[in-house]
């Protein structure tokens, strides 16, 4: 916008100075003209009152050498005897112009070689003719210098013109600047990011009118969760009584597939209902130490491995990991991908957590030797009978934090998850990594 304001101005500014320009231009070199015939003229109206009231007088021809000489116009004066007097010009008596002052007419004549002046004086011997000459260069003597001059008043104006312009347009700028700044880092999730109301009324309108979206983003985001926490809340009751009657079939294959369901329905509820009541978080551009998290959840499930003895290995890195994820986010995760190996996987199957950091991007990976997934339709592996909720969840948390699920299964050779996090750009503390006294990385091992 500042650009197209000076560029406005400059085009303006050079239009207004350019139609002053020119005319001044033509103006100076016209009075140049004017001032120099002015001058011969003077000078030829000099001449001839010495030649009128001294025309017999020894001295006129030295008067008329001193009148020519104290100026640049060249000064002649033929007399009625044929005689030159003042600048030499033999060929005087041939010019018709001359000629023509012969009939006692005075005129002045301009063209590209200059201008000259002619002034016939009668007296009783006859007609005497004066005639002053200027060449074109006196003519224009200081024009060229006066058109420099000009140009530069001209130049130092619109100079001048496009840094008000700059100026004006800063001011008109920067509060367009800031309210896209705000919107990016809204945008980005830092619902925090508010306008200071400044510059045009228009611009304070827009300002308002953003600071007042964010403000209902928020709402509509806490209305959100108290809608679906409420409405899963409100399933608990059915899914118990799906639970009763299930318990109640006599026949037990039947009844087993139908145990199995509903409790991998009330897990999914249950998740539900946990991601519902996590309070709304007006900053979404969070960050935490993946490694202090991830080992906190192994320290949690561990019990449970031992518990139906699986054997369960978790390689963690021995320093911090910080990512550019919420804490809360990342436990949910970790827990979504365990919960579903103890939940599809028969007691005593193997599993591990692994935490590292490839090429710069931390990688969580949790892969157990179950039987795996087999492929559905869609593209995304699936365990047989399993709705795959669960991945789905993780897939668009992931998504939401800008990082990637990949998921590598086949059927009966185990399932591997790996979540690739985002890396934060600027930690808030030393980034140094350091390695322990082996330097190697912890690992945890329990059956």
């Amino acid at each position: 916008m500042r650009r197209r304001i000076a560029w406005l101005v400059a085009a303006t500014t050079s239009a207004v100075v350019l139609a002053f320009i020119i005319p001044l231009c033509l103006l100076v070199r016209t009075m140049a003209v004017d001032r120099g015939l002015a001058n011969a003229n003077q000078e030829a109206r000099n001449v001839a009152i010495l030649v009128s009231g001294l025309q017999d007088d020894p001295r006129l021809p030295d008067l008329v050498d001193a009148v020519d000489r104290r100026s640049p116009a060249r000064t002649s004066v033929l007399a009625s005897t044929g005689q030159v007097l003042g600048a030499p010009d033999p060929a005087i008596g041939e010019d018709p112009a001359v000629r023509r002052a012969l009939t006692g007419e005075a005129f002045t004549e301009v063209d590209d070689s200059g201008g000259e002046i002619l002034v016939p004086v009668v007296t009783v011997e006859g007609t005497h003719v004066v005639r002053t000459t200027v060449s074109s260069d006196e003519l224009h003597r200081g024009v060229t210098a006066a058109w420099f001059a000009i140009g530069a008043l001209g130049l130092l104006l619109l100079l001048i013109a496009v840094l008000i312009a700059d100026r004006i347009g800063r001011r008109v700028s920067t509060p367009v600047s800031d309210l896209a700044r705000v919107a990016h880092r809204l945008r980005e999730g830092d619902l925090d990011a508010r306008v200071e109301l400044s510059g045009t009324p228009e611009t304070r309108e827009l300002g308002h009118a953003l600071n007042g979206l964010a403000e209902r983003v928020i709402e509509l985001l806490a209305a959100e969760r108290t809608a679906v926490g409420d409405l899963s809340h409100r399933l608990r009751t059915p899914v118990t009584a799906l639970r009763l009657d299930a318990e109640a079939v006599e026949q037990k294959d039947v009844a087993d597939r139908l145990q199995v369901h509903t409790e991998h329905l009330q897990r999914t509820i249950d998740a539900i209902v946990k991601a519902a009541r996590r309070p709304v978080r007006n900053n979404m551009r969070t960050w935490c130490d993946a490694t202090a998290t991830v080992r906190e959840r192994v320290g949690f499930w561990s019990a449970l491995a031992e518990d139906q003895g699986r054997r369960f290995e978790a390689r963690l890195p021995a320093t911090p990991e910080p990512v550019a994820v919420d804490g809360a986010d990342l436990r949910d995760i970790v827990d979504i991908l365990v919960d579903n190996v103890f939940a599809h996987t028969p007691e005593a199957t193997p599993f591990s957590i692994e935490l590292a950091n490839n090429g710069g991007r931390p990688v969580l990976v949790v892969s157990d030797e179950g039987p795996g997934m087999a492929p559905r339709s869609s593209g995304n592996p699936e365990r047989s009978g399993v709705t795959g909720l669960g991945l789905q969840i993780v897939r668009r948390s992931v998504g939401g934090f800008g990082g990637d699920l990949r998921t590598h299964a086949e059927a009966g050779q185990g399932t591997r998850i790996e979540v690739w996090l985002p890396p934060v750009a600027h930690a808030p503390g030393p980034r140094a990594r350091r390695q322990s006294s082996s330097g190697s990385e912890e690992s945890l091992d329990s059956s």
